[in-house]
């Protein structure tokens, strides 16, 4: 099983929001960012604090997809 944030995307999109906004409101960099992009690890740090910055919970932006 691996994670994707595809979820976290498509709520951006219904959100009028771009990727940098979120970053500017969650408060974390670039490289974060390209993590999320390429589904790769991002700390629960990060996870709520995007979740945070969108009033959502963490099922609103991460779903586990089978391998």
């Amino acid at each position: 099983m691996a994670i994707t944030y595809r979820k976290l995307f498509h709520l951006l999109i219904d959100k009028n929001m771009s990727v940098s906004d979120l970053q500017k409101k969650a408060g974390y960099s670039a490289n974060i960012s390209t993590r999320l992009k390429n589904d790769n690890y991002v700390s629960l740090e990060t996870i709520e604090k995007i979740c945070r910055a969108l009033n959502c919970k963490i099922e609103d932006i991460i779903e586990i997809k089978e391998d």
